[in-house]
């Protein structure tokens, strides 16, 4: 094993072919995610139980017993104090985190939970379901506060306002709802999409919400009032995903149409339309300082673009799809779902700025850096789900169990 390679905990040398493996899960792992600060890992499994981690040593800390149904997510609050779970037997659970404690079961849905999402100041958690309906609860107490009805179709995302003033939810039915979180009240309706809307975004200052949908389109409107904006029409095929620039002055969205395209939000002005990719677009995401914005896509690369000029700078290839991206703060690295990019230009960086990890990606049965391959992944150990935190790497396989990989800062 390469000396800039650790496996978590610490074993002894003569490893085997299983690599650093926590084992623990006895069906496929479906979703894994970092807490905010990085100290937890949770995972969720279709052998309906969720596991707790130490990220730091990978030793198994819990496991929280109690859904009667495959897992399919997880969701830390923002302080890191609660982990909810959503699941296929209709509930969605809530556990102490640091000590993985029951501490709620949410019942209400009808049918299947897809997703949970905190409120920014942590007092409401939103779940989404195939009943059609939203619900809301009290994190705390698990009190239901909430069934936000109106949906005549599933619910496919949820997003809640940077101030936790707003919740917007997307649906099969081709609208999108505003509710006021605190009374559940239906504050609009947004109609004007034709066909299901795929997801809802807010800009960082709250004042502009977008939408993209089934029908090639992406809706601009005033979360305030309802009132539709702007409708950006280019993309010849559906829209997946949407992003504000944190300055909130430029929106980008990505299409199936192989396109990303930039737009002024506040006019609705088509600025640039950046073209490279050969296949469907996945998800964009802005640098901190707004001046660089990565695209997935299915084609198996990552684009980066020049956001003064639209020209293309970088096409990395990953020979694997990607369907998340966001750059660390400084701009240095993409950390996708699958594995860390360096965007550092220098082939001799300092140690401090972990020259080890120029582009660390899980490839089909191997992980890979700058496309050498390192590691190779035993058919048992397929890679059904990733998340990156720093340089620790957990992955979920079929077999039911977690592996981390912690890649050194420096060279030994």
């Amino acid at each position: 094993m390469p000396s800039w390679i650790g496996r978590l905990p610490k074993t002894q040398l003569d490893w085997s072919a299983n690599l650093q493996t926590l084992e623990g899960h006895t069906s496929s792992v479906n979703s894994v995610a970092f807490s905010h600060n990085g100290k937890l890992l949770a995972s969720a499994s279709s052998d309906k139980t969720v596991r707790l981690w130490d990220a730091a040593t990978g030793a198994a800390l819990q496991t929280l017993e109690g859904h009667t149904l495959p897992v399919k997510f997880v969701a830390f609050s923002h302080d890191g104090k609660l982990l909810a779970s959503a699941s296929e037997d209709e509930t969605v659970r809530l556990w102490d985190a640091a000590t993985g404690a029951a501490l709620q079961t949410l019942e209400g849905h009808t049918s299947r939970v897809n997703s949970v999402a905190f409120s920014h100041d942590g007092k409401l958690l939103a779940s989404a379901s195939t009943d059609n309906t939203v619900r809301l609860w009290d994190p705390v107490t698990g009190a239901a506060l909430q069934t936000l009805e109106g949906h005549t179709l599933t619910v496919t995302s949820v997003a809640f306002s940077h101030d936790s003033k707003l919740l917007a939810s997307a649906s099969g039915d081709s609208t999108v709802r505003l509710w006021d979180p605190v009374t559940g009240a239906a504050l609009q309706t947004l109609k004007g999409h034709t066909s299901l809307v795929n997801s809802v975004a807010f800009s960082h200052d709250g004042k502009l919400l977008a939408s993209t949908s089934d029908d090639n389109t992406v809706r601009l409107w005033d979360p305030a009032t309802g009132a539709a904006l702007q409708t950006l029409k280019g993309h010849t095929s559906l829209v997946n995903s949407v992003a504000f620039s944190h300055d909130g002055k430029l929106l980008a969205s990505a299409s199936e149409d192989c396109t990303v395209r930039l737009w002024d939000p506040v006019t609705g002005a088509a600025l640039q339309t950046l073209e490279g990719h050969t296949s469907a677009v996945n998800s964009v995401a802005f640098s901190h300082d707004g001046k660089l914005l990565a695209s997935t896509s299915l084609d198996e690369t990552v684009r980066l673009w020049d956001l003064a000029t639209g020209a293309a700078l970088q096409m990395l290839k990953v020979s694997e799809r990607l369907d998340s991206i966001s750059f660390s703060r400084d701009a240095q690295y993409l950390e996708t779902d699958r594995g860390l990019f360096s965007l550092q230009s220098s082939s001799n960086p300092s140690p401090s700025q972990l020259p080890s990890l120029r582009q660390i990606f899980v490839e089909g049965d191997w992980i890979t850096r700058d496309r050498e391959k390192l590691l190779r992944l035993h058919s048992n150990y397929k890679v059904r789900s990733s998340a990156l935190h720093d340089n620790t790497l957990a992955m979920g396989h079929a077999s039911g169990e977690i592996t981390f990989i912690e890649f050194k800062s420096y060279l030994e």
